[in-house]
């Protein structure tokens, strides 16, 4: 994270911009370049802004132990078994003492097909910051969206990782919007994803006080969180 003293007497206009379109592009992003070397980093939660100072001390990581599976979701929808199909085949074929389920769309009306992956190996479905899950979505968007077929959107988690790393960097969003507020200053966070560029500005949309903003091209593009004047 980084502060900037920019003049705050133009008030830019609010926006969740184009990122919620980018996230097209997300799943080749998420695993793009990075450093797995098969790192077993199920618990990582990174958030994704490098704005990790926090006065609050260090944070007690809760014990590792077996989640209890979500409430199956039964649907008869095509694409959606063929994406359950894909990905027990994929995860079988990993070699990892898994089990996957469809689980109920958080959004019916965006038609999103939503899976996720519990076991004893989930730790290593999700790889090192979250990799080789992105990799596994990606592969799982490609068998889904095929040529001339209307999009759906796709969501793989495991372990709930995808729920809590969202639920971690909307209550840094937050903190810092309370932060913007009180000392008058934009914070502009590191390069971001286009899903957690997202997850940013859906935390502050309605937060008194603050607009956000993305600033910047490709993988340099970040949020910005700027105080106005009401």
């Amino acid at each position: 994270m980084s502060e900037s003293n920019d003049d705050l007497n133009d008030k830019p206009d609010s926006e969740v911009d184009d990122d919620s379109e980018d996230e097209r592009d997300d799943d080749e992003r998420d695993f793009d370049d990075e450093d797995d070397e098969d790192g077993e980093d199920g618990d990582d939660d990174d958030e994704s802004a490098e704005a990790k100072s926090d006065d609050r001390g260090p944070r007690r990581r809760r014990p590792r132990g077996r989640r209890r599976p979500r409430e199956e979701y039964t649907t008869d929808d095509e694409r959606s078994l063929d994406a359950l199909a894909f990905v027990t085949d994929l995860i079988d074929k990993m070699h990892m003492e898994c089990e996957v389920q469809l689980t109920a769309p958080r959004d019916e009306e965006e038609a999103e097909i939503a899976l996720e992956i519990n076991g004893e190996d989930a730790g290593r479905v999700i790889g090192k910051k979250g990799q080789v899950l992105a990799a596994i979505q990606f592969l799982t968007n490609r068998v889904v969206n095929r040529p001339g077929l209307e999009r759906r959107h796709i969501l793989v988690d495991a372990e709930g990782y995808r729920r809590r790393r969202e639920s971690s960097l909307a209550s840094m969003a937050r903190r810092l919007g309370k932060q913007a507020v009180t000392d008058g200053k934009i914070i502009t966070f590191e390069p971001m994803n286009p899903r957690d560029r997202r997850v940013v500005h859906l935390a502050l949309a309605k937060f008194e006080g603050v607009i956000t903003k993305s600033d910047g091209e490709g993988d340099d593009r970040r949020v910005q969180i700027i105080p106005v004047r009401r």
